[in-house]
């Protein structure tokens, strides 16, 4: 195996992979990356077993073959070399060998058929959607999830295919995200799939909001990314997502609509002085007038007041200031409409512009 390539060309395709590499890993194997070549293209593929990146590039000058490196030392030389410099990378016995200019580097490695391959089984429904719109399905969804909760289900994002296009929910029981859009799918089935953390902050990586039409492909315990050169397939999460739905409230019928710059600002400054624990803050409703309270163990207390749209007269609700912010951070509008019922009820945080985004906060008792 060998290869010349720029600099630039390289890092691009390490870039991409480089992530799902585990520091702390099992096999000594998951710690490197494959590289392949075949004829004119070069692959880079990398792998937690649960989550994998394919990355592929053309090369002028290249020898078929394949061999793995450790990927962390490889994506770290190439990105300290510098700019414009010819990279030539070349298997030498067992130890692959990198030289550039005056600089080399001879890296150990491990033999390409010990690298665990994936196989994601037959395609059961296939769906193509533009880059942009899945990357903002994401940007106001994927915040919710769970981190390590021992309900495994919520540690993932749930994905939903629907007959006009695909739905996007998260939530870690204590707030819920969901976004919808438009796709192009072979299928008018209703299928939903979760897909764990780390798939999603890895598609995340991969989808750079330009121009552009991804695939996601649908096996029974996988799902396929595919954009352009590069390709991410990740285990699915074998759960039941709970009935979403049924916790969105539908019911709150009282409207408040507030400038979405004005309550973050107001949240943030208030936010200082929370209980550190519990991070919670008050929402006073009045007419015309939205006020937040924090108070804090050690008697200190921030209050502010700004304008809002609103007939609604004295109701109070306690909650997370963190949750209600990454919310209100996710409408990305101008104005925030909030919906309530009553002071031991959930919000619901939405844009009045853009039906296709909610969220729900649960209440805090303070």
């Amino acid at each position: 195996m060998r290869l010349s390539v720029l600099r630039e060309a390289l890092l691009r395709p390490l870039q991409q992979v480089v992530g799902v590499v585990e520091r702390r890993h099992t096999l000594p194997i998951l710690a490197n990356i494959l590289i392949r070549v075949e004829d004119t293209v070069a692959s880079f593929t990398a792998t937690d077993l649960e989550v994998e990146l394919v990355a592929k590039m053309a090369v002028d000058t290249a020898e078929s073959g394949d061999i793995t490196v450790p990927a962390k030392k490889l994506f770290d030389i190439v990105r300290a070399l510098p700019e414009g410099a010819m990279v030539n990378l070349k298997l030498s016995g067992e130890r692959v060998q990198l030289t550039s200019g005056r600089s080399k580097f001879v890296l150990a490695s491990l033999p390409a058929s010990e690298f665990p391959a994936t196989d994601i089984g037959e395609t059961v429904e296939r769906i193509e959607i533009d880059q942009e719109s899945l990357k903002r399905l994401l940007d106001r969804s994927a915040f919710a999830m769970a981190v390590q909760d021992v309900r495994y289900y919520l540690n993932g994002l749930l994905l939903e295919l629907r007959e006009n296009g695909l739905r996007t929910v998260a939530t870690d029981g204590h707030r819920l995200a969901m976004a919808e859009t438009a796709g192009a799918s072979e299928s008018d089935v209703r299928r939903q799939v979760i897909v764990p953390r780390k798939g999603v902050m890895e598609l995340q990586r991969l989808l750079s909001g330009a121009d552009g039409v991804i695939e996601l492909a649908f096996a029974k315990n996988h799902v396929r990314a595919s954009l352009g050169d590069s390709t991410m397939c990740s285990k699915l999460i074998d759960g039941r997502f709970p009935d979403y739905e049924a916790v969105i409230p539908l019911a709150a019928d009282k409207v408040v609509l507030v400038n979405r710059d004005l309550i973050r600002q107001a949240l943030s400054r208030v936010a200082i002085l929370s209980n550190e624990k519990y991070r919670g803050v008050k929402i006073e409703v009045q007419p015309q007038v939205l006020r937040v309270i924090a108070h804090n163990p050690e008697q200190e207390e921030a209050t502010e007041e700004i304008e809002a749209d609103t007939t609604v007269d004295g109701i109070g609700v306690g909650f997370n200031v963190n949750y209600l912010q990454d919310a209100i951070n996710a409408t990305q509008a101008e104005t925030v409409r909030i919906r309530l019922r009553d002071g031991a009820s959930s919000a619901l945080v939405e844009s009045p512009e853009d039906p296709t985004t909610r969220h729900v906060v649960m209440p805090l008792r303070l």
